[in-house]
């Protein structure tokens, strides 16, 4: 039965974290998107020829692995600003695989603070937003009001995305240093920086969670 927030009405729907995700009815498609740095590293390993464990991810990602963890029997993807534009074609192709109406769950991951609240994420918005958008371009327009507002912010503020990621909070703390770069580094990967996480379809590449691998989708 459909429930206020559980968007079950719309085929594309958007929430915040592990706890807008179990909000919403299940999807066929989880949309998992943590800008900085989860979803754009992966994506740029992946697209390097690597595939990246769920597991190592988890040391390393306590925000966008969390969501992916807890997507249950979903097809997970990972989506970005580097590859909206892919993530939505993927999505369409699981549907013309499936050859019937597929719902998908676009997860903005946001910050767990350290005292466990959800800090609002605006990389992570403009990500979902952009992801979204490009559903929309494909025909994929049955959005949820949730999915409409972020979508229509994306696409009013596209060519400021660099800007509004370096500024942000989550970019000035990159900048100023974190943990989790040493951490990325040690699970033998190259973190992805700021800037280069604002380009908008700079791959093609979409990561798909198999078996507790992320790997390239084909």
């Amino acid at each position: 039965m459909p429930q206020p927030f559980n968007q079950s009405a719309y085929q594309v729907r958007f929430e915040w974290g592990v706890a807008g995700l179990q909000r919403l009815a299940p999807a066929d498609v989880v949309v998992v998107v943590d800008v900085l740095r989860f979803s754009s590293t992966v994506t740029d390993a992946v697209a390097s020829g690597r595939s990246v464990s769920l597991a190592d991810a988890e040391g390393w990602s306590r925000n966008g692995a969390a969501v992916v963890a807890a997507a249950g029997e979903s097809t997970v993807l990972l989506g970005a600003l580097r590859n909206a534009s892919a993530v939505a074609k993927t999505v369409l192709e699981l549907q013309n695989r499936r050859q019937q109406r597929t719902s998908v769950a676009v997860i903005a991951a946001g910050e767990l603070t350290d005292a466990g609240d959800l800090r609002f994420a605006v990389e992570d918005q403009l990500g979902a937003g952009t992801i979204i958008a490009a559903l929309s371009d494909l025909g994929a327009d049955h959005t949820s009001p949730e999915a409409a507002a972020v979508c229509e912010s994306a696409r009013g503020l596209r060519r400021a995305m660099r800007h509004l990621l370096t500024a942000s909070g989550s970019g000035k703390e990159i900048a100023d240093g974190v943990a989790a770069t040493a951490r990325i580094e040690g699970a033998g990967l190259v973190p992805t920086g700021t800037a280069a996480a604002a380009e908008v379809d700079a791959t093609d590449v979409v990561p798909v969670l198999n078996d507790g691998q992320f790997i390239a989708f084909a």
